[in-house]
């Protein structure tokens, strides 16, 4: 079973425009209960591009870690559900910390949750 936090080596087919695609590491941030019983799973994308990360707040500096061989970051405002076919390989697993505070707060700027904020209404 894949679980929150993992990194893949996925196939994210052609894409079109701006889209991430072809094969390519990415992060699962779907919840493990919905990693348990659906096909399909949400997934961010992580690029080697990294100068284009500057200032991002969508971007997490990842560098080298968990199984990682170059200097990357991932991109929160391409967050995908791709089906399970579509994963390759696993290449290695996040610190907790980097999910919990760094791939969450991008999450939350993306999709606009105001997680742990009171909304006023006001967008």
């Amino acid at each position: 079973m894949v679980r929150r936090g993992e990194i893949y080596l996925a196939d994210l087919g052609a894409g079109v425009g701006s889209e991430q695609k072809g094969e390519r590491p990415v992060i699962i941030v779907q919840n493990n209960k919905g990693n348990k019983y659906s096909p399909t799973v949400s997934v961010v994308p992580i690029t080697t591009k990294i100068h284009k990360s500057a200032g991002m707040p969508t971007h997490v500096l990842l560098g080298k870690i968990a199984g990682l061989d170059m200097e990357s970051a991932c991109m929160a405002e391409q967050v995908m559900t791709i089906d399970k076919k579509r994963l390759i390989a696993r290449i290695g697993k996040l610190p907790e910390n980097v999910m919990s505070r760094d791939i969450a707060k991008a999450l939350n700027i993306q999709l606009d949750l105001k997680v742990g904020k009171k909304r006023n209404g006001k967008d």
